[in-house]
């Protein structure tokens, strides 16, 4: 009987890992390219280019704060919605993935709009603040299928092992099943939290002064539209493969703690 095997294929940037002797390498090349052109446009043609990176230096602190606020509230709505789909409660279960299905099914633009200007008639949105929430729904919904995936991939011996010495259900899928399932979760973790960095670029559409409209307004004020998105491009790819790294460390740290 041959094992079945699934194929992951995520939005966010391919986390680089030393056993793959291909992306290793092209991470490498990407990260030296990419910050080797930043510095050698600003060297070489201070005029436009070092105008434009401090321009944009805001939007970058804005993409981030989005970024971050985004990605801890959208584990947490994972985390709920991961154990109501793995939930025995006919109800919960329902709830979980009917909240799964409707907003996988909707464009995260067409949430974005919705929370800011549809709701803007009975509640009095601020710009950022409805970016964050858009964020968070959206990639809940995803982030909930991650922590499923993760719940169920552990062994069931593991819980009958728990339940076997005293824990109830509680205790066991907190203190057992959810430790042993992050080794499992981190990679997607760390791959929808490069999505979602990349995905803030939509924000700026609700005004929110972003990395991306900063870049717009830099260039509608200056007319330098080849200058400005070359170098918006450039920090976008420089950001997503130092993440990425990131990530790699992450999970190359927790493989290590585990086997010890």
């Amino acid at each position: 009987m041959t094992e079945t095997r699934t194929i992951d294929v995520g939005e966010g940037a391919a986390i680089p890992s030393k056993s793959d002797w291909g992306l290793f390498n092209a991470w490498t090349i990407s990260i030296v390219g990419a910050v080797g052109a930043i510095l050698y446009l600003i060297l070489t043609q201070p005029a436009p280019y070092k105008r434009i990176i401090y321009y944009l230096a805001d939007g970058v602190v804005i993409t981030f704060q989005v970024t971050v606020m985004s990605i801890l509230c959208a584990c947490c709505i994972g985390l709920i919605v991961g154990l109501g789909r793995v939930s025995k409660n006919k109800a919960i279960n329902l709830v979980a993935s009917t909240y799964v299905e409707i907003i996988r099914g909707i464009p995260l633009l067409v949430q974005l709009f919705y929370i800011y200007y549809a709701l803007g008639r009975f509640l009095n949105v601020h710009d950022l603040t409805a970016a964050i929430i858009a964020m968070s729904v959206c990639y809940g919904a995803y982030m909930g299928e991650v922590f499923r995936a993760g719940i169920t991939a552990i062994d069931k011996g593991q819980t009958e092992a728990a339940r076997s010495l005293g824990f109830n259900t509680k205790q066991t899928m907190f203190l057992v099943i959810l430790p042993q399932a992050w080794r499992t979760i981190l990679p997607p973790v760390g791959n929808e939290f490069i999505a979602l960095l990349k995905d803030t670029s939509l924000v700026s559409i609700l005004a929110v002064s972003d990395l991306l409209r900063r870049g717009r307004e830099f260039s509608s004020e200056t007319f330098l539209y080849f200058e400005t998105y070359t170098m918006v491009a450039l920090v976008y790819l420089v950001i997503t493969l130092i993440l990425s790294k990131g990530v790699s460390f992450m999970e190359a740290r927790l493989s290590h703690y585990v086997r010890h």
